[in-house]
């Protein structure tokens, strides 16, 4: 008796101080990593081409070079192990003249595309509050 009840107790003390050195999943992992990223580009890209009102923004985009640098990005404010090698979003943005609605409804068609490609709300969440602080740099430029 006095045995098992030591042995439960290493055995509780050894699993509360692994614990805390056990690291939470990145948000990257939780999208499902590079492959997971590319799905949901994908649902975006084609979330866009159905969209009259966001798709003249994107006609005359090289649409490949748009999914390549789309997933860098993904990747890094998602703390994956990538690095951008696109331009910056304000000279990617400028002449464009995005509305405040037009911004909302590219939100919203990446919020689609999260959620057909099985990504938790939560984790939505987390992803849009790192790609917030990128708003002013699309917005009537």
């Amino acid at each position: 008796m006095i045995r098992s009840l030591l042995c439960s107790s290493t055995l509780l003390m050894a699993t509360s101080l692994l614990n805390p050195l056990m690291a939470e999943d990145t948000l990257y992992e939780r999208l499902g990593g590079a492959e997971g990223i590319a799905v949901v580009v994908d649902h975006f890209i084609e979330e866009i081409s159905f969209d009259r009102r966001i798709y003249p923004f994107f006609k005359d985009s090289d649409i490949e070079r748009f999914r390549n640098k789309f997933s860098e990005q993904l990747c890094v404010v998602s703390d994956g192990p990538c690095r951008y090698s696109g331009d910056d979003m304000s000279s990617v943005h400028t002449g464009m003249n995005i509305g405040e609605a037009d911004f909302n409804r590219v939100v919203e068609l990446l919020q689609k595309a999260l959620t057909d490609s099985g990504i938790p709300y939560t984790d939505q969440n987390r992803l849009l509050k790192k790609l917030a602080p990128l708003r002013n740099d699309m917005l009537h430029r």
